[in-house]
């Protein structure tokens, strides 16, 4: 955890608000948390997608890694261990659980996401509702075929991977009129990135898509990028649970920027 990051932990420590929703006045914020934040699933598809990562995790194979974004701050080298990827790169489940029950409730048959890498995070987001198709992208091919195999052990049949770079795979889907009620950002740092991504999943969504964005707080750039889509002019709810913030576009929301402890 680099300076930024930690100085920003103790921000969240200091003033988030509790984890079972006490002190939080919305009825919608309320509850989010008591019914998407608080329902730790064990579903059959999760129980798998746990034991996929601990066979992962015992993998030592060498696959050379594309990053188009800013990098890993740990992984310096394109040459990495699967185990090492999974380790530092991967969704932990916690948060691959609260995936899942997102996908669930705002999902309407079509998520998107942007960083499929060893796909842990696809796998939870399609793992609930087979009638949501997961729309995710990848731009390092060696990535994306372990990714497609684990799809295809699990048996999740409502994830299509497409491979290319994050603009280009954009431009798909807005051909193909995705209109998605759930987007995860993940696999790119730099701030002028995020927004451009940000700009055009807007631009595909309505009021009531909710993006949620990974490692808020990884840097200074992330942090930067963060502050400026919560400001957004059609953000009216923002929630911050530290690894990842969630916007809502709702009309009938007071607006409102939350810190969450999860």
């Amino acid at each position: 955890m680099n300076i930024y990051t930690f100085s920003k932990f103790l921000k969240y420590k200091l003033f988030s608000s509790h984890r079972k929703g006490h002190g939080i006045h919305s009825p919608f914020v309320f509850n989010l948390i008591t019914k998407i934040f608080r329902n730790k699933i064990t579903s059959p598809v999760v129980l798998r997608i746990e034991e996929l990562r601990n066979k992962m995790l015992s993998d030592h194979r060498v696959i050379r890694v594309t990053d188009y974004g800013s990098g890993s701050q740990i992984l310096r080298s394109n040459l990495r261990e699967i185990y090492k990827l999974v380790k530092y790169s991967s969704i932990p489940a916690k948060y691959g659980r609260l995936l899942a029950n997102l996908s669930a409730e705002f999902g309407r048959g079509e998520v998107i996401e942007l960083g499929t890498s060893l796909g842990i995070s696809a796998s939870y987001l399609a793992s609930i509702s087979g009638e949501t198709t997961i729309h995710t992208i990848e731009g390092c091919q060696e990535t994306a075929k372990i990714a497609q195999d684990n799809f295809r052990t699990l048996k999740l049949d409502n994830i299509k991977l497409y491979k290319g770079t994050f603009d280009d795979m954009l431009s798909v889907l807005e051909d193909k009129k995705i209109h998605p009620g759930l987007v995860f950002i993940d696999g790119d740092h730099s701030k002028e990135s995020v927004l451009r991504y940000f700009y055009r999943i807007v631009d595909m969504s309505d009021n009531e898509t909710v993006i949620v964005l990974d490692d808020i707080h990884y840097s200074k750039e992330m942090g930067e990028a963060w502050t400026m889509i919560k400001q957004y002019e059609k953000v009216s709810l923002s929630i911050d649970i530290f690894r990842m913030g969630v916007i809502f576009f709702r009309s009938g929301l007071t607006h409102d920027d939350i810190i969450i402890r999860y």
